[in-house]
């Protein structure tokens, strides 16, 4: 479904992705796990077009989107849930939802959707008419995946979706992400808590200073004793 192939990003004379190449295939998870400032978000920031790679392309069900607009890739069928969930605070939820689907013109399918959120996030529907900074972190992360599931991807993009959340509330987001998964969602999560996010991907890349140094079936790499050593605290 996505291809990533040799993409050389830059910050100024910073070379923050290095030849970089992965595949995410239709209907799995595939999750990037590595130290911050490894290279993970500008690596998502790549995908969603809001940085443009110097050399490399990136093609995703055939079409290469390597120079397209974000806005585009969106109507395309990718979604991203950004790191620090970045939700419009002074807007309520319900707002923060509408903005999900703003390139959508199906009036009665938005509607279906939005009650579809609502079905998965009861929280959400309790609070709609609240404004968006008003919410705890996790009903911000949940806005936030709500959000990104209005666009109606085929692929999502998740950016650290456990940061800053209390450990009963990450166990709830992982689930949330499984169950997604499981509807048809392909998923490619970037994710700091190396071990929830190898005990839900199918594969899994290992990813320092911009560039791939493991990659492997995530049952695997949970097992690999330098993956153990750096990312799972044993």
């Amino acid at each position: 479904m996505l291809k990533v192939n040799e993409i050389d990003v830059y910050y100024g004379a910073i070379h923050a992705l290095k030849k970089l190449s992965f595949e995410v295939e239709q209907g799995s998870i595939v999750t990037l796990i590595g130290a911050n400032g490894a290279g993970k978000t500008t690596t998502l920031k790549t995908i969603s077009g809001l940085l443009r790679p110097r050399s490399g392309s990136i093609i995703y069900k055939g079409t290469d989107i390597t120079r397209i607009a974000p806005a585009k890739i969106v109507e395309m069928g990718i979604s991203q849930v950004p790191e620090g969930r970045r939700v419009f605070a002074a807007m309520t939820v319900l707002e923060n939802l509408e903005m999900g689907a703003y390139l959508r013109k199906d009036k009665k399918e938005i509607a279906r959707d939005l009650d579809e959120v609502f079905d998965r996030f009861p929280r959400l529907k309790e609070r709609r008419k609240q404004l968006a900074g008003t919410l705890s972190g996790g009903e911000q992360q949940m806005l936030a995946i709500g959000r990104a599931l209005m666009a109606r991807p085929s692929l999502l993009l998740m950016d650290e979706p456990s940061m800053g959340l209390a450990p009963l509330l990450v166990k709830e987001i992982f689930e949330i992400i499984k169950d997604i998964n499981s509807k048809g969602t392909t998923i490619l999560l970037v994710e700091q808590n190396a071990h929830m996010a190898l005990s839900i991907a199918d594969k899994a890349y290992v990813i320092e200073t911009g560039e791939i140094v493991l990659q492997g079936q995530a049952g695997e790499l949970m097992k690999s004793e330098e993956v153990k050593k750096a990312y799972l605290g044993g």
